[in-house]
């Protein structure tokens, strides 16, 4: 069954746009048809994730959030274009799980939406991903190809999991590094470079020599 995913965005535009995006991404997706009864719809439709917007008709979304929070655990979500600090502040006290400004990279919030409905719900999404005859089994940390297996660090697993989590996208390397950020790994570019390195000499040892490969100036890809 898809994850229920809950929007509180009154742009019509940008509304349709998540909503085509979570769609794809096979979310099952959930709109406010009145702003005077979001608490009300929000609960009717017992999503298990919310994106939310701050400024909304009727009540903000610090004021929707913190209603929400006092009744359900699941995760909201932050996706605004307001981006002080204060902003960033006011969303943690009323119970908010992440901030994303708009406009949002969407492969970062795709990533941070299933890092936090993994977080929430016990891991329920599958630990097993796989593209173009390379296996990541993230139960043991490890990449498999044609039977042979080899283990990879946290940030290798990290790493991997986004580029083919986006497989045929060039991943450009500030958005690697911001998504391992977000999940409390700090590295540099320099480190990235380090992990990428020694994530290719790894999986050359399961056949898979060519697997990443690097787009001058833009990034990487599987």
């Amino acid at each position: 069954m898809a994850d229920r995913i809950m929007l509180i965005e009154d742009d019509k535009t940008i509304c349709g746009e998540l909503m085509t995006l979570l769609s794809a991404n096979k979310y099952d997706v959930g709109v406010i048809s009145d702003f005077r009864r979001t608490y009300e719809e929000t609960a009717a439709f017992a999503p298990r994730l919310v994106l939310l917007d701050i400024n909304l008709p009727y009540e903000d979304g610090f004021k929707v959030c913190a209603k929400l929070r006092r009744s359900f655990d699941f995760p909201i979500i932050f996706v605004t274009s307001r981006n002080t600090d204060m902003d960033e502040l006011n969303s943690i006290m009323t119970g908010g799980d992440a901030f994303i400004t708009k406009p949002y990279n969407t492969a970062i919030l795709l990533a941070k939406i299933a890092s936090l409905l993994k977080r929430a719900y016990g891991g329920q999404e599958s630990t097993v991903i796989e593209h173009n005859c390379v296996i990541l089994r993230l139960e043991n940390g490890c990449a498999e190809r044609g039977g042979v297996s080899v283990e990879l660090t946290k940030n290798e697993q990290k790493i991997l999991y986004y580029l083919m989590k986006n497989a045929g996208k060039i991943c450009a390397r500030a958005d690697i590094t911001e998504y391992l950020w977000d999940n409390r790994i700090y590295i540099d570019d320099n480190t990235l470079s380090v992990n990428v390195t020694r994530l290719r000499e790894k999986l050359a040892r399961i056949g898979a020599e060519e697997y990443i490969k690097t787009r001058h100036r833009q990034g990487y890809l599987v």
